[in-house]
């Protein structure tokens, strides 16, 4: 990704984002063509707001009194009725509400998630999603349009999608994807924690990441989405035939760039990656999928495309009411709170990264780099680092390390000649190559603004803000994992004879980063 100054991306995340993630609604209105109405359902609440019945038919003929009467806004957006009259066969499940924490001085509503409506067992089908209710590229540009567009290298799947959407929400009530565009605005992208992608994040909560390389990464994003939205006229022009139906201005000058950014990360935080289907349906938007579903990183069930439908087959039993859960991915929880806005402490997916390079200027670089080729390594290569495995880690990173520490080229012949790693170890070298390994985890556990025992004595105490929650969540598993590293590397020094001195650090040694 392109470099940006760490100002102008710090003013870019900062703008304005306290209104709905999609463009309200223009007071220009086109008429559209619509499917034919079905017969709408009575919307009826239980103690928790259930919005969606589950597939019984008795319960279908005569659902029962609500105990608390549906909201005004339930009552206005017709998500479910409009899941019903489109089509959506009965299924196993209930939308429920659940409140947020205050984050805009109450004016947050519940967010909605979908839970088990009956006791369910592994193997059940919860619930079945016909195709003409999901959001793919297939729909939104046609299938002959697909490959040209993905191809160019300038646009993502992500910002066609938040391009369509937001152009469907130009047409109000007229679009009918209405009610589910509504409910998309309400949950904002936010993740199960109710907190926003980092990407909406202001400067000063960006400041909550201090230490963490998720701060460049969002930096980073934040300039890649705004190259998309760059772009987004060529896919006006190029797509000609989708954008005929809407009557507007080109995307540029319709949409801010901060709005399109909402948008972005709205689609961001609930599309779901298809397995096993074509191409121009591999993304897709699927009313009842994220972030109405709660994911976690040790489930196995997941959305998949099955024929005209995608259904969810769950991998554990429910108890009526509790949360449906899905997985994400093998995702690191870095990825997890820039997608999702969470953080899953029990994610076996979890890990940090260790970048060392060969030195360009070493004058033995070309051979040090087919060294390191040979033995499946690159000149610039990647360590990561997973919980419990720390010492495994090291003991990978050392032979590579070792390379900065060979001048003489009749060794270096030698190492090329040879299979393996074939490094020559003495005692000095090896505590030069672990000094350091020790250095460069010292300095990055003093980029932190906290301590490891600071951010538990936080979290223990309850009263953080959700966001700075989150961040204090993500920094403490990092640094346990830096703090496990730094052990392990001490314990190989300890392994080494006494009084073993390291030698002048070598000109060329790897750099670590």
């Amino acid at each position: 990704m392109a470099s940006v100054s760490p100002a102008a991306a710090a003013a870019a995340v900062s703008g304005p984002h306290h209104g709905r993630l999609l463009l309200p609604s223009s007071p220009r209105r086109f008429p559209r063509s619509r499917p034919r109405p079905r017969a709408r359902l009575r919307l009826a609440a239980c103690h928790a707001d259930t919005l969606l019945s589950s597939s019984s038919p008795s319960e279908a003929r005569a659902p029962p009194a609500p105990a608390v009467g549906p909201s005004a806004e339930s009552a206005t957006d017709c998500f479910v009725d409009w899941l019903r009259a489109s089509g959506l066969p009965g299924g196993k499940v209930d939308i429920r509400e659940r409140p947020v924490p205050c984050l805009r001085e109450g004016k947050d509503l519940p967010l909605r998630y979908v839970a088990a409506g009956d006791d369910l067992q592994a193997g059940d089908v919860a619930f079945e999603v016909p195709m003409s209710l999901v959001v793919t590229l297939e729909r939104v540009l046609g299938d002959e349009s697909v490959a040209e567009l993905l191809t160019n290298n300038k646009l993502s799947e992500l910002a066609c999608l938040a391009l369509y959407l937001m152009y469907e929400k130009k047409q109000g009530k007229d679009s009918f994807w209405y009610p589910y565009i509504k409910e998309l605005d309400r949950h904002r992208g936010r993740g199960q924690l109710a907190v926003e992608s980092p990407l909406l994040w202001t400067e000063s909560e960006l400041d909550y990441l201090t230490g963490s390389p998720l701060k460049d990464e969002v930096i980073a994003r934040d300039e890649a989405i705004r190259r998309e939205y760059n772009e987004l006229d060529t896919l006006w022009f190029m797509a000609g035939s989708l954008f005929q139906q809407y009557p507007f201005d080109i995307p540029t000058e319709a949409f801010p760039f901060e709005i399109f950014k909402q948008a972005f990360v709205a689609v961001q935080s609930c599309v779901v990656h298809l397995q096993k289907v074509s191409l121009a349906r591999r993304f897709a938007l699927v009313p009842l999928g994220p972030p109405l579903l709660t994911y976690k990183s040790n489930c196995k069930a997941m959305l998949t495309a099955d024929g005209n439908s995608v259904r969810l087959v769950v991998d554990r039993p429910y108890k009526a009411g509790e949360p449906v859960i899905v997985w994400c991915g093998p995702q690191t929880n870095s990825r997890l709170v820039l997608n999702y806005g969470f953080v899953d402490e029990d994610n076996p997916f979890d890990r940090i990264s260790i970048e060392a390079s060969l030195n360009t200027e070493d004058p033995q670089y070309q051979e040090k780099r087919m060294v390191a080729q040979k033995n499946g390594k690159l000149a610039i290569q990647n360590f990561n680092l997973f919980v419990g495995k720390e010492k495994q880690t090291v003991a990978e990173m050392l032979p590579y390390l070792r390379l900065g520490y060979i001048s003489d080229p009749d060794d270096m012949q030698f190492i090329l000649s040879s299979e393996g790693d074939t490094c020559p170890v003495s005692p000095c070298t090896e505590r030069a190559v672990l000094d350091q390994l020790v250095g460069y985890l010292e300095s990055r556990l003093a980029g932190y603004p906290t301590t490891l025992d600071q951010d538990e004595a936080m979290l223990a105490d309850g009263s953080l803000e959700p966001k700075k929650e989150v961040a204090t969540r993500l920094v403490r598993l990092e640094k346990k994992m830096l703090h496990a590293c730094l052990q392990a590397a001490n314990e190989f020094i300890n392994d080494l004879p006494d009084h073993t001195v390291s030698p002048c650090p070598a000109p060329y040694a790897p750099a670590l980063k």
